[in-house]
């Protein structure tokens, strides 16, 4: 069976026994805004799935999860930063982890093996040099996790789309035990809070 008639196929008995619990449970829906106020973005790695929200306490309704190669940012108002922009203002999100991990594929990778992939695979030469310093920017700029949480939190604590009352943190997930190491503490950055008028 192809993947997608799999996934067609699990997901039936999937919602059928999601609405027998339901009708069990009287469970309320889910909220949209995230119950713990907060937005992590991560990589997409598929040793995370299922694995780092357990790690991090967090359940479904919980935070808003924002996922790509390496927790990488490509512009200071791409779509990751978009999405932020998003969770703080409409949908109550008052923190921000940005969470890496050791052993990430993106640090392994270079701009020349996957050009030559994307080659391979019958992508046209013409149109990776129209992105050529693009890629080059984006995957041979990261090499290092830790290095990179910490370059990835700064952009967003910098980026003027995000207010300044929000803290940015930077943790490092190990996709084997689940340990975070924290590389940076939102908190310290943040600005001083006014004194409230005694009047």
């Amino acid at each position: 069976m192809r993947i997608l008639d799999q996934v067609l196929a699990t997901n039936k008995e999937f919602v059928k026994e999601w609405a027998n619990l339901q009708e069990q449970t009287n469970n309320k829906p889910v909220s949209k805004i995230p119950a713990k106020e907060l937005a992590i973005f991560t990589c997409m790695d598929t040793r995370l799935v299922d694995f780092l929200e357990g790690a991090l306490g967090i359940a479904r309704g919980d935070a808003k999860v924002l996922k790509n190669a390496g927790a990488t940012l490509a512009s200071p108002f791409g779509v990751i930063i978009r999405s932020l922009v998003m969770a703080i203002y409409e949908l109550g999100v008052k923190e921000v982890m940005v969470v890496g991990h050791r052993d990430c594929g993106m640090a392994h990778a270079t701009a020349d093996g996957l050009k030559e992939k994307m080659i391979a695979r019958g992508v046209s030469p013409d149109a990776i040099k129209v992105v050529e310093q693009s890629i080059v920017n984006w995957v041979d700029t990261f090499h290092h996790p830790i290095e990179n949480v910490a370059d990835v939190v700064k952009q967003i604590r910098e980026n003027p789309f995000i207010p300044k009352d929000v803290p940015v943190h930077g943790l490092i997930f190990d996709p084997v035990d689940g340990r975070l190491d924290l590389i940076v503490n939102g908190y310290d950055n943040m600005p001083p809070q006014e004194e409230p008028d005694a009047n």
